[in-house]
């Protein structure tokens, strides 16, 4: 009989706090068993990877440009398209009748500072196409090594090389007290550094944090740190509407037919 969605929370939880003490404490056998979870999600990058490469061959009218994390390749998700960039997606073309063309830069372990290094270069020949929607959501993994300068050096420079249209999440909510401190301070300086720039950006620390011991259990893979489809669901849902609205601004959405 299969387990149900929060016994496999449980069960996600309680491997994510082992693993953690059989580190501190030196106990690799322990820890190797305790941490294959997060190992299995680890050996999907290359293949998440290659599939977001594959989605660029799909053209489309609509150009859709997504820089950030593994939250953005949909490491936790059943497949790459149920990450939240994938969800969006496919909300643009149900609300387009049409497919867009997705560009996901994102890499899988990403923190600001590798973001700024790697994918801003790589963004370059695909910003001078003017894409019609920019996202990022990055910051996550700057979290565990917490340096707040460099945090504001680094995603100042990725903000500041982005299109003003550029829809910015916030770093969600770890549901952890000591890393919420760190994730406050994270997402005070990234409202102050959009507003800066006029960019737009999305509560997602609320959105994750408004699904209290319920989401925990039910809406993250079996690490227990990356979303599963529920929780990236709740990421589009956060993003969805600044999404749509700048759907509509640069592409008039067909009327429906009345009879």
């Amino acid at each position: 009989m299969p387990s149900s969605p929060a016994v496999n929370g449980f069960r996600a939880l309680a491997l994510s706090g082992a693993a953690g003490v059989a580190r501190r404490l030196g106990w690799d056998g322990v820890y190797a068993r305790t941490n294959r979870p997060l190992m299995e999600l680890a050996e999907m990058q290359p293949v998440t990877a290659q599939w977001w490469r594959e989605r660029r061959k799909t053209r489309g009218d609509f150009f859709y440009l997504a820089l950030g994390d593994s939250t953005a390749q949909g490491i936790g998700a059943s497949s790459p398209g149920r990450s939240y960039v994938g969800q969006l997606a496919t909300r643009i073309e149900e609300h387009l009748g049409a497919p867009p063309r997705v560009v996901n830069l994102a890499v899988s372990g990403a923190t600001t500072h590798l973001c700024a290094r790697d994918q801003l270069p790589r963004a370059e020949r695909y910003l001078e196409k003017h894409p019609d929607l920019v996202t990022v959501a990055i910051g996550a993994n700057d979290i565990a090594a917490w340096n707040p300068v460099a945090f504001h050096r680094n995603l100042s420079r990725i903000l500041g090389a982005l299109p003003d249209h550029t829809i910015v999440g916030e770093v969600p909510c770890f549901h952890l007290p000591w890393n919420e401190r760190r994730v406050t301070e994270a997402n005070r300086m990234l409202h102050l550094i959009a507003a800066g720039r006029g960019l737009r950006v999305v509560p997602l620390h609320a959105a994750t944090r408004s699904r209290g011991v319920r989401g925990v259990l039910t809406e993250f893979a079996q690490d227990a740190f990356h979303p599963n489809d529920r929780g990236y669901e709740v990421w589009a849902d956060a993003f969805w509407p600044f999404v749509r609205e700048r759907v509509d601004a640069v592409r008039k959405v067909p009327e429906p037919i009345t009879p």
